[in-house]
């Protein structure tokens, strides 16, 4: 029983969120002592034992740091992808020490996405239960009327899923229309496929806040620290 959780000890690592973590290992992505380590849960002493991802040592992370993207299309939200794809790490650019995204913004989705080394915020940020809210603006086809956007903030169930209830206001109506869509949970291409199931495809989505952090004046593919007080507002959000 000596040490701690794998997915843990990589969340402290400042090297994924614990979600993230379980996922390399599924994946077989994780090695302790040269062997490769399938299971969640499994203990390990990062001071004695050799901890790698991906062939590559894993030790303790320095001080903890705190960047926003705003992500462009054509992007994909990971530190690396198998089919040779831009990753979003390839725009951070000059950094100092090693972040990784909190969550996933699909590819063609664009704005704002939070990168650290904190893995304890990080994990706290993508539970829905923690409260930190997300806010899109997704450009669909048609106008969906008053009933429908009702409808959609109590929740539908997708994939035998139901989604959570969420707030859903129109912002702007011409031949297409623009819906600004506030929700606490980020499942896969969830606002993509609500709009779908009630026959109003995306075209275009964006985010454009995460919580009290925002894209306002950081250009398409351009990043910045967050300051002290945005991060202080942002634990916050999920304590």
């Amino acid at each position: 029983d000596a040490g701690e959780r794998i997915q843990k000890v990589l969340s402290r690592a400042g090297v994924a969120s614990r979600r993230e973590a379980e996922r390399w290992i599924a994946e077989g992505r994780v090695t302790v002592n040269g062997a490769v380590v399938t299971t969640p849960g499994t203990r390990v002493d990062i001071s004695r034992d050799h901890l790698k991802v991906d062939g590559r040592r894993v030790r303790p992370s320095g001080p903890r740091v705190y960047y926003v993207l705003n992500k462009p299309d054509n992007y994909v939200t990971t530190t690396k992808d198998p089919e040779g794809r831009a990753v979003v790490m390839d725009l951070m650019v000059g950094l100092r020490g090693k972040v990784f995204p909190v969550g996933r913004l699909d590819y063609h989705t664009t704005g704002v996405l939070i990168l650290t080394n904190d893995g304890e915020l990080a994990d706290r940020l993508l539970r829905p239960a923690a409260g930190c809210e997300k806010v899109y603006q997704a450009k669909v086809r048609g106008v969906p009327d008053a009933a429908t956007l009702r409808r959609l903030a109590l929740g539908i169930t997708i994939e035998g899923q139901r989604t959570l209830p969420c707030r859903m206001r129109l912002i702007e109506s011409e031949k297409h229309a623009w819906v600004e869509v506030r929700l606490k949970e980020g499942r896969r291409n969830q606002i993509r496929k609500m709009f779908e199931a009630v026959g109003h495809p995306v075209s275009k989505l964006r985010r454009v806040a995460v919580g009290p952090i925002s894209d306002r004046g950081l250009a398409l593919g351009r990043y910045r620290a967050l300051t002290d007080s945005e991060v202080r507002r942002l634990k916050e959000t999920v304590e």
